[in-house]
């Protein structure tokens, strides 16, 4: 059997929206939704938070294990890869999920689903995506469709904005030194597990939800 084990990188010290992690949305903070959700999926063997200060332990469910991460890899400037090559280097396993809590509505459903695209089938990784049929441009130009032809909205192809939540096996990074590998498959989610919590904006958003489902 592959031994699968989900990474979950937390930073306490953000730059964009400070403290963002540990922010109450709703009655419990923002980690907690990621916590609690990751507790259902049955097909992971071990899941880490992997965090520089161990204040996070506080926060943290009995199942979930605490690994120390070098406060040096707590800068603004560092690069994910740098800290997967870390968490790699420390745990062994043969396929690894990388998540975030910054995605709080991510279900435990999608995160079964994409991990055992991985686990049982030939895909050497996965990770989740929304995908948007707009008429999207990039560095001056469209580029789902073409300027003389202008298309229904739903006859356009659609563009994936990629989500937090990635599946490879060790190999995809060990290398290639990448979390997406060459032959992946891309798990489709809504607008609302697909919202990220970078800026004060997206967590406006986030709080909206949730006071709309208690209504």
């Amino acid at each position: 059997m592959k031994k699968v084990v989900a990474m979950i990188p937390i930073k306490l010290h953000n730059q964009r929206l400070p403290g963002k992690n540990l922010m109450l949305l709703g009655k419990k903070p923002l980690c907690q939704y990621l916590f609690d959700t990751i507790q259902h999926v049955k097909n992971i063997d071990e899941v880490y938070v992997f965090c520089s200060d161990p204040v996070i332990k506080n926060y943290m469910p009995d199942k979930i294990k605490f690994l120390q991460r070098p406060k040096s890899l707590d800068g603004d400037t560092i690069k994910s890869k740098d800290i997967i090559g870390e968490f790699i280097r420390t745990i062994d396993a043969d396929i690894y999920v990388l998540m975030h809590v910054t995605q709080p509505f991510i279900t435990a459903q999608t995160i079964t689903e994409t991990i055992n695209k991985v686990k049982e089938e030939n895909y050497d990784s996965a990770f989740v995506a929304q995908s948007v049929k707009e008429f999207v441009w990039y560095k001056g130009k469209p580029i789902n469709y073409s300027l003389t032809d202008v298309v229904r909205t739903q006859e356009l192809e659609p563009v994936y904005v990629e989500g937090e939540l990635f599946v490879f096996e060790r190999e995809v990074f060990t290398e290639k030194k990448r979390r997406i590998g060459d032959s992946h498959w891309i798990q489709s989610i809504g607008w609302k597990e697909g919202i990220c919590i970078d800026e004060k904006e997206d967590f406006e958003m986030a709080e909206a939800i949730v006071d709309l489902e208690k209504k």
